[in-house]
């Protein structure tokens, strides 16, 4: 996976890349990285990127011009995802993470003062990305969201394939409650299910767990996941079913006992 990042400041990508996971994802060559300074593309003897916009307002606009020239020196094929950090944009998630994930390369482009002049978004923006509803001071730490939550769903940068599979919102799920050692803190104990050594039961206790703490606090996701999962449903109640069979025969044979 490659990165290419057009920003007026190649220092605030490069810096984040060269820490954790990322960064030695970066040494590994398992994701590439290059910035390229928007600046540099432009015609101003005082290398400015911005204007007044047309019509008044607050603000200043950056200039179609160096943005577009910045990235026709990236000289990608013309099916390369280029991507625009901006409010209007979709909202990121997970699903669209991992759709992102899928490609070779991607093209970020990172705003500033009141945006782009929307020409050039027109020309050469392929996704246009917000990753919440409010208002950053540029692009760049949206970038970052992006580009490490894609990184990490590129093969050989967790260095487990399965890690993420488990994680919040994979499958419109939040994550369960995880725990490690000590077995006992501050008068509370690990769930012995997780000591138990049965793995199966221990999965179902997550997937329990996981779909109780999405009902709590995202019911918009529970919502979602109930609707393409009729099937667990169905288990759970020939499941209830079965343990209630179980649970009446045990009762008459008890009684049966007793009347002896």
């Amino acid at each position: 996976m490659r990165f290419d990042v057009l920003t007026l400041f190649p220092e605030q990508i490069s810096s984040y890349f060269s820490q954790s996971i990322t960064g030695r994802a970066l040494k590994e060559g398992i994701i590439e990285l290059n910035t390229v300074n928007i600046r540099d593309y432009s015609n101003d003897p005082h290398n400015s990127v911005d204007d007044y916009t047309y019509g008044g307002g607050a603000g200043m606009l950056m200039m179609p011009g160096p943005v577009y020239d910045a990235y026709k020196s990236l000289n990608v094929p013309k099916d390369t995802r280029v991507v625009y950090l901006t409010p209007v944009g979709r909202v990121f998630d997970q699903k669209y993470a991992i759709d992102l994930s899928k490609e070779k390369e991607i093209v970020f482009i990172c705003g500033h003062y009141e945006g782009i002049d929307e020409r050039v978004i027109d020309e050469i923006v392929t996704d246009r990305i917000s990753i919440g509803d409010y208002v950053l001071t540029g692009g760049e730490t949206a970038a970052l969201v992006v580009m490490d939550a894609v990184s990490r769903l590129v093969p050989g940068v967790l260095g487990n394939e399965t890690s993420f599979v488990d994680e919040s919102f994979y499958d419109d799920l939040l994550e369960y409650p995880q725990y490690t050692r000590p077995e006992h803190w501050m008068g509370k104990d690990v769930p012995p299910i997780l000591l138990s050594g049965d793995h199966a039961a221990v999965d179902e206790w997550r997937l329990e767990e996981s779909i109780r703490i999405t009902k709590e606090l995202r019911p918009d996701l529970y919502e979602k996941w109930a609707v393409s999962h009729e099937e667990y449903f169905i288990k759970k109640e020939k499941k209830a079913k079965r343990e209630a069979e179980k649970a009446r025969k045990r009762a008459k044979k008890l009684a049966n006992t007793n009347d002896l």
